[in-house]
């Protein structure tokens, strides 16, 4: 999860370059850099101070908005529940497979590095 995160504020640091050659508004700059510490972290962890920068940063950009609800499903496959093993391998499988295609290189490159991690028999 911390390879996630860094890999999260790296993309929303090169959203806020592209936003700032587009011309975008001083105060949009502004949310999106206040957000950037916060975007990888659970929404229970966010100061209620800050949420609302988080929820426009997120809004503003599709590759951040992936980027969190895909860290959100993965924090959820890494949460302690009552699922077999079987079903967290075919839970984490899934994930990759939509990972993989999904149309945001970080998360692309998130899952090849995933794949690599494991004998390649589990992660089908």
């Amino acid at each position: 999860m911390a390879n996630y995160a860094r890999r999260v504020r790296r993309v929303a640091l090169a959203e806020g370059v592209q936003m700032r050659a587009q011309g975008h508004a001083v105060a949009e700059l502004a949310n999106l850099r206040s957000a950037r510490r916060w975007l990888h972290r659970d929404a229970g962890h966010i100061p209620s101070g800050v949420r609302a920068q988080v929820s426009s940063a997120v809004a503003q950009s599709e590759a951040l908005a992936e980027l969190v609800g895909m860290r959100e499903q993965l924090r959820q496959l890494w949460t302690p529940s009552n699922a077999s093993s079987e079903q967290l391998v075919l839970d984490l499988t899934a994930w990759l497979r939509t990972a993989e295609a999904s149309s945001t290189s970080t998360l692309r490159e998130f899952a090849a590095m995933l794949r690599s991690v494991r004998p390649a028999h589990i992660l089908l």
